[in-house]
């Protein structure tokens, strides 16, 4: 089955409605395009309100069963007919997730995923916002293929994709928000590029990654988002790329079939030793 992915990037602003329309606007360009899977950035509803620790920012949160947003991108999706995995601020009691919900190209919500590993640290303040995910990581069968969704933080983790793939992912996507590292005074953009790319080759299948762009400030804090979306192949190579301002999409077609018959060619699933990776279930591998 051939397959189009698209990754969208764009600013967001701190008004909710403005950001809808804009992430609906890509969603139908990249839908014009043929794309059938189409990914946003993660937290896309406003700007990156992580940055500062804010108590009046939980109520931005939403229930599952009742949120406008998945609700509103339920209809898009039905109506062009594509797969969107929509992320969303989540209140589930007195929870809150960081999470994704997967509507399928008929509008059907096939359940949600809720960001496993929360960072920390200046301008990235999410352990004070969300509670760490409780989904597990998962696939969904969509009408376009089996996708595994990560969310950001989740892709500096090699089980992360591992875990997905051995589910039965045939694409990895991951919607982000990463931009300036104000501790570290470093530019992060190639070694993040960098580790999903060889997630896409370990696991041989293509990867999707969409992220923000410009600068956003909550209160003494500010950054600046360096965009970067890309589309890597199965081998892990960037078939498409934005830079690190524009606002736009990327689409790239992919042959699952082929693409699978590649993957069990190379044997890597075949010749796995779980029996010798306990090491990394223990937080002290000296033991």
């Amino acid at each position: 089955m051939k397959v189009k992915v698209a990754a969208t990037q764009f600013s967001m602003t701190k008004v909710y409605e403005e950001n809808i329309a804009k992430a609906e606007e890509m969603v139908r360009k990249a839908a014009k395009e043929g794309a059938n899977i189409i990914l946003l950035p993660e937290l896309f509803e406003n700007q990156y309100f992580c940055q500062i620790e804010d108590y009046s920012h939980y109520l931005l949160a939403e229930d599952y069963d009742d949120s406008k947003t998945i609700k509103h991108f339920q209809t898009v999706a039905k109506e062009l007919g594509v797969v969107l995995p929509i992320s969303f601020f989540e209140r589930s009691g007195n929870c809150f997730y960081n999470t994704i919900a997967i509507v399928d190209a008929d509008g059907t919500v096939l359940g949600k995923y809720r960001k496993s590993h929360i960072p920390t640290g200046e301008c990235y303040e999410e352990k004070f916002y969300f509670t760490p995910g409780d989904t597990g990581f998962k696939v969904w069968k969509t009408k376009y293929g089996k996708i595994g969704v990560g969310i950001c933080w989740d892709q500096w983790f090699p089980e992360t994709a591992r875990c997905m793939a051995l589910k039965g992912a045939e694409i990895l996507l991951f919607p982000t928000a990463i931009g300036s590292e104000p501790v570290m005074t470093i530019d992060s953009k190639n070694h993040w590029q960098n580790t999903m790319r060889g997630h896409a080759a370990a696991n041989i299948m293509p990867l999707v990654a969409s992220n923000r762009i410009g600068p956003e400030s909550y209160g003494n804090s500010s950054m600046k988002f360096y965009g970067s979306s890309f589309i890597a192949d199965q081998n892990g190579e960037k078939v498409k790329e934005l830079n690190r301002e524009e606002e736009g999409i990327l689409v790239a077609e992919f042959d699952l079939d082929a693409i699978a018959e590649e993957r069990y060619s190379w044997g890597v699933f075949r010749d796995r030793r779980p029996d010798l990776y306990g090491t990394i279930l223990k937080t002290d591998d000296s033991k």
